[in-house]
């Protein structure tokens, strides 16, 4: 059903800062990851992003990834990749619930984040969303950070003067401006 649907899709923002995007792959499926990856390259670039990889050993790291690097403050924003393919125990929802959830605090914290973690039921499913010619959830994942960074730099606060700024002072125990 999802395939035959339409959906509007928002054109990628323009900057007028570079943008640096973190974007954390785990590569369990490296072949999934890998279309994931590629798409979210594309987007970014088409934004003129700098981006850096770094891969993790699961989607359950991705979180704990991001926000370690959220803490340094080179990045303005971020892309989680991956995938969780229901197997035949609980561990699916485990994976799938924690690692989303994990994306969301950060998020709410305010960090400039796109999930692109595939929680799907088989690898058909998986194959057709990171497919940049199908889907492309990679190119949308990046896709929702830029727009997230758009809007956070829009309701940014205007940069306020540090130091002395010109204009009338007072020196101490005097009522008349100096």
């Amino acid at each position: 059903m999802a395939a035959t649907e339409l959906h509007d899709v928002l054109p990628v923002p323009d900057f007028d800062r570079p943008v640096r995007a973190l974007v954390v792959v785990a590569p369990y499926y490296r072949d999934i990851a890998g279309m994931l990856l590629d798409g979210a390259r594309a987007t970014l670039a088409a934004a003129g992003a700098e981006v850096e990889v770094v891969e993790v050993p699961g989607a359950l790291e991705i979180p704990v990834a991001i926000r370690l690097a959220l803490r340094q403050g080179r990045h303005d924003a971020f892309v989680a990749l991956g995938c969780v393919i229901r197997g035949e125990t609980t561990h699916y929802d485990i994976v799938s619930g924690l690692s989303s959830q994990g994306l969301m605090l950060i998020g709410l914290e305010g960090a400039c984040i796109g999930n692109g973690i595939l929680t799907v039921e088989n690898r058909d499913q998986a194959v057709a969303r990171a497919d940049p010619a199908g889907q492309d959830k990679g190119g949308g994942a990046a896709a929702a950070a830029l727009h997230l960074l758009a809007l956070s730099r829009r309701f940014a606060a205007p940069p306020r003067p540090v130091g002395f700024v010109p204009g009338e002072f007072r020196i101490a125990g005097s009522d008349a401006p100096a």
